[in-house]
């Protein structure tokens, strides 16, 4: 017999996904049907990632009492390659792409320091 389901029990399933598309179903369901979604939280995270589309993007599903939150944890080389302010792409036509255009520093230095949230680092040299 299956333990009993609580619903005050958090969950934290993390996923990595091209934007804008919706991926395979099949993969996600194995994820997250033994908690108690449907596979079909896929559309949702499409709609989540429609703004990062064309790049690979770390999903955070927070999941309680059945209820799934999305949250985006963008890399660092995602975030630099959206402040270069590059078209999106079609990610199975166009291979080996070389990134150019001109970021400030100031960019640079916020893109530290949304990055520090994700990573461990002890602290930020951005700050200081």
């Amino acid at each position: 017999m299956p333990p009993k389901f609580n619903p005050k029990e958090i969950k934290v399933v993390y996923l990595r996904c091209t934007s804008g598309e919706t991926g395979a179903k099949s993969a996600l369901a194995l994820k997250i049907s033994p908690l108690g979604l449907s596979p079909k939280k896929s559309d949702d995270i499409t709609k989540a990632t429609s703004d990062w589309k064309g790049l690979q993007i770390t999903v955070k599903l927070t999941i309680q009492n059945r209820q799934a939150q999305i949250e985006l944890l963008p890399s660092a080389s995602v975030l630099i390659i959206k402040a270069l302010k590059e078209p999106p792409r079609n990610r199975k036509k166009q291979k080996n792409i070389k990134h150019s255009g001109n970021v400030t520093f100031d960019e640079i230095a916020n893109i530290d320091i949304t990055d520090d949230i994700n990573s461990s680092a002890m602290e930020c040299l951005a700050r200081s």
